[in-house]
């Protein structure tokens, strides 16, 4: 086990502090949607192409498509002339997942199929929404094909573009804030007016989700805010990984001076076995422990089923006084658990098809801002969810980790009735496709149109001794 360095903020004068490069960040309460009227082609342009210039295995911008489909269809075709094409295309893509899903000599037969996908693959000016998403579950089978051969040569994507279409995704859907926002105000209603805050943060991105909290706490006017905040995040263990972790850690630790917040920030690491270990994480006496779990496809490999179930195990040893959950949704409660990875690939398919479809809508207008989120964003996400159903094509997934939680005697926080009220208001900002669904008492849904997107719950540790203290 790393020890954890801490960074420590005592105090801090907010007349003379800055936020360096750090996104407009609004209170858990306030909606002031962003302009994306500008041209992004200076933040992201991959080394050697221009906007118009992608190869066929990336994300390529063309006319819009709808891929809000019934369970029973794998996609939802574009306009009429296009049918013919799409239909062949997919029935490529679904054959060499079938053939991947074989012996070796299906393997071969898999890289015949892709190559004659990639060839029929229009060009980037022309390409359809329907195109653009089966050329990322394409290139995602490639990778599976060339991991077992040689090491993929991954192209990187700099963290000033991560962050630009993390923003851009922000400011014209609700498929973030959504949870972010639901368990901010779960999170403050929980712990506030309490002296000390500490959360544990399973996945941290760019840390979008925490400076709206912080100005959360300060701006309660039935209190004051707490004396201190600490944030531990989870990180990968590679040095890449820490080092953007820690710029992450630093960005937050500026915002809460510039708003008088006394805060410290920590990271801590899975042991050898991929597993999260109470020691890991410093604590003081009196701290009201909150763990945060945000989960989505999973392209850090600390996304795996022991790590996430050691995670959220652990919050029962702390004690925590809540346990914000986020996990995106599939069509159908269970589907492709027994489908092998052909049920599971064809899950993802129809999955990412409802978050193309919403997608598009928000980017009617914005082509190479669409693109860029679609490359940057989702592109990762894709290549990540078909890895790990390929990974597992042998074994029963589990699907919902909130049914996890139920059975593993975790109780039930009820949303209130601003926490309701927020979450349809954000939904008045977007495209009227979106509604929210109330799962149970405790759980809300963001859905697009026919297809559920994400959840947030919310719960507490079981009442048990707690352990693990300092």
């Amino acid at each position: 086990m790393v020890d954890v360095a801490d960074l420590y903020y005592p105090g801090y004068n907010s007349a003379a502090a800055t936020i360096v490069g750090w996104p407009d960040w609004s209170p858990v309460n306030e909606w002031f949607p962003v302009s994306m009227e500008e041209d992004l082609s200076d933040v992201y342009t991959p080394a050697g192409s221009s906007p118009e210039s992608f190869d066929h295995w990336s994300s390529p911008t063309g006319s819009n498509a709808t891929f809000a489909v019934p369970p029973e269809k794998p996609l939802m075709l574009s306009t009429a002339g296009e049918i013919d094409r799409e239909v062949k295309l997919i029935h490529l893509l679904m054959a060499a997942a079938e053939a991947l899903a074989g012996d070796h000599k299906s393997c071969e037969l898999s890289k015949v199929i892709l190559a004659r996908l990639k060839e029929l693959l229009p060009p980037p000016a022309s390409s359809s929404g329907t195109e653009r998403l089966i050329a990322h579950f394409a290139k995602a089978l490639q990778r599976l094909l060339m991991d077992n051969e040689a090491e993929v040569n991954c192209s990187t994507v700099d963290n000033i573009a991560v962050t630009a279409a993390s923003q851009l995704l922000r400011d014209t859907s609700p498929y973030v804030n959504f949870g972010h926002f639901t368990a901010n105000q779960a999170i403050v209603e929980a712990v506030g007016g309490e002296r000390r805050v500490h959360i544990v943060d399973f996945d941290i991105m760019e840390g979008a989700q925490w400076a709206p909290l912080m100005q959360a706490f300060v701006s309660r006017k039935d209190g004051p805010p707490p004396s201190h905040v600490k944030i531990t995040a989870l990180t990968a263990g590679r040095k890449s990984a820490s080092a953007a972790v820690q710029e992450t850690g630093s960005k937050l630790a500026a915002f809460a001076a510039s708003i008088g917040l006394s805060f410290s920030f920590a990271q801590c690491r899975l042991d050898r076995e991929g597993c999260f270990r109470p020691t890991a994480v410093k604590t003081l006496r009196g701290e009201a422990i909150v763990f945060n779990c945000s989960l989505h496809a999973p392209h850090h490999k600390h996304h795996s089923p022991a790590s996430i179930r050691s995670f959220l195990a652990s919050a029962a040893e702390f004690g925590a006084r809540v346990v914000t959950l986020v996990e995106e949704e599939g069509w159908a409660a269970g589907a492709g658990r027994k489908g092998g990875f052909l049920g599971g690939f064809v899950e993802e398919v129809q999955r990412y098809s409802t978050m193309w479809d919403a997608l598009e809508a928000g980017f009617l207008k914005q082509s190479w801002a669409r693109e860029m989120v679609e490359n940057v964003v989702f592109g990762p996400r894709i290549a990540g969810a078909v890895e790990e159903v390929f990974r597992r094509r042998e074994e029963e997934r589990l699907e919902c980790w909130s049914e996890w939680m139920a059975e593993a005697k975790f109780r039930r926080v009820e949303l209130s009735y601003f926490n309701h009220w927020q979450a349809k208001l954000l939904l008045g900002l977007f495209n009227e496709g979106y509604r929210i669904e109330e799962d149970e008492m405790n759980k809300i849904v963001l859905s697009w149109k026919s297809g559920r997107l994400v959840s947030a719950s919310v719960w507490a540790a079981p009442a048990r001794r707690r352990t693990g203290w300092s």
